[in-house]
């Protein structure tokens, strides 16, 4: 039943429903900054330059990669002082944003595959939702983040190791119960540690011998639904207080969205397995240290 109902959809209407659902986001941003003026453009200097930048270089590794937004932004963040709940704030909400305009910019760059797109989209949305609620009533994210990590790491050096090998037939389709499997666990995951959807559904979608320019577009354009669900707790509860660094991690990943994009489509296959593991390894690595001390 589902397999008929994706079948019915194309990526015209995926376009259509992201355009939509970003008028609403852009409306409501509006309107949260006419309502606190004069707060938000007291903050618009240097400092805030310095964020826009932030969120230009994370979106600009995210949309060629396909991950790493969250660690690249709060990494940059917190670097430049920002208090870390502050930053987590600002970087979940500024997703919401970021993912769409670099959603949009795979599907005109046709980076993305309908199928692959819509199992990710329907089975990741149900993995993030899990997530809420098991972090809410069950247990604590932070704990089984650095399990994650550790997985994640060897993933990464796998995905090293295999560019190094043929690829096989880059047009064998991957199955739709292992695209549900990893969009649902992504969902869960990203939900419950606060980031991982990326690393967790491109480098186990890029073991398949697929071209994984077209594994990383649609990951990356899914990820909008996907972090519109999970995020929305962020979006609509942590208040505008941290407006200039919002705004200014949207301005900046919104101007970097096509250009990830773009770049996208001119690495060569080879050289973008070896890139996403060895960012998969180094993320991850950076994930359970943090998590340890």
């Amino acid at each position: 039943m589902l397999t008929s109902l994706i079948a019915r959809i194309h990526l015209s209407h995926v376009r259509n429903v992201m355009i939509g659902l970003k008028i609403i986001l852009l409306f409501w941003l509006l309107s949260s900054i006419l309502q606190t003026p004069h707060s938000l453009f007291d903050h618009l200097n240097e400092q805030f330059l310095l964020y826009i930048m932030v969120g230009f270089l994370a979106q600009l590794v995210d949309g060629t990669m396909g991950m790493a937004y969250g660690v690249s932004c709060n990494t940059l963040l917190l670097s430049l002082g920002v208090p870390p709940v502050i930053a987590s704030a600002g970087v979940h909400t500024a997703e919401v944003f970021t993912t769409g305009v670099s959603g949009l910019s795979h599907l005109y760059a046709k980076n993305v595959e309908r199928r692959l797109l819509l199992f990710l989209v329907v089975f990741g949305v149900l993995g993030a939702f899990l997530g809420v609620f098991l972090l809410a009533n069950v247990f604590s994210g932070d704990f089984i983040k650095p399990y994650i990590a550790l997985y994640l790491a060897g993933i990464g050096i796998f995905i090293v190791y295999k560019s190094y090998r043929p690829v096989g037939k880059e047009k064998e389709e991957i199955s739709a119960r292992r695209i549900g499997f990893w969009g649902f666990t992504g969902g869960l995951l990203d939900a419950i540690g606060g980031g991982g959807w990326g690393p967790v559904v491109v480098s186990n979608l890029l073991k398949n011998p697929k071209d994984p320019h077209i594994i990383i577009g649609t990951v990356n354009t899914a990820e909008f639904f996907v972090t519109l669900c999970s995020g929305m707790a962020f979006l609509f509860f942590v208040g505008f207080s941290s407006s200039p660094i919002l705004l200014g991690l949207i301005v900046g990943g919104v101007l970097a969205a096509p250009l990830g994009a773009l770049l996208l489509r001119y690495i060569k296959a080879a050289y973008l397995m070896r890139l996403v593991g060895i960012l998969l390894s180094i993320t991850s690595l950076i994930v359970i240290y943090k998590s340890l001390w």
